[in-house]
């Protein structure tokens, strides 16, 4: 048994949700799709945002509950959309559950570091620009 009573984790700087936010925004531009693009870190909590030009306010807020979704429950916000469609409404009942894909964990070594949440266009569109940002090497 180990002694150590103190565990070691990886923290997402504010450098590398930077990276993460511009390898997204990347996407979205050569796409020509205004989105909102929200980092947030292993606690839910904003690290930064960009409202591309065009974007919709509303998805602002969309964006940041995407990304907290997907670091609170440890998955993409797909798979609470697939769920629903498989039928299991209970779903809509979990507490800051967003059922819509655009929000996926970021990982560092295997560990959640944060998520990223994407809002503004189609939900596969949506997707596809959390993907390039979540993609990002943060080593």
């Amino acid at each position: 048994m180990s002694d150590n009573l103190i565990g070691h984790k990886a923290v997402l700087s504010l450098a590398g949700a930077r990276r993460v936010l511009a390898a997204a925004e990347a996407e979205a531009i050569r796409q020509g799709w205004p989105v909102v693009i929200a980092v947030v870190d292993d606690g839910g909590h904003p690290l930064c945002l960009a409202r591309l030009d065009g974007a919709q306010h509303g998805s602002v807020e969309v964006a940041l509950a995407k990304a907290r979704a997907a670091v609170a429950f440890k998955r993409p916000t797909r798979a609470w959309s697939e769920a629903l469609g498989g039928g299991r409404l209970n779903v809509l009942g979990l507490p800051g559950v967003l059922p819509a894909e655009g929000g996926l964990p970021i990982l560092h070594q295997g560990q959640i570091v944060g998520a990223i949440g994407v809002s503004g266009v189609q939900p596969h569109e949506d997707g596809q620009v959390a993907q390039a940002g979540s993609a990002v090497n943060l080593a």
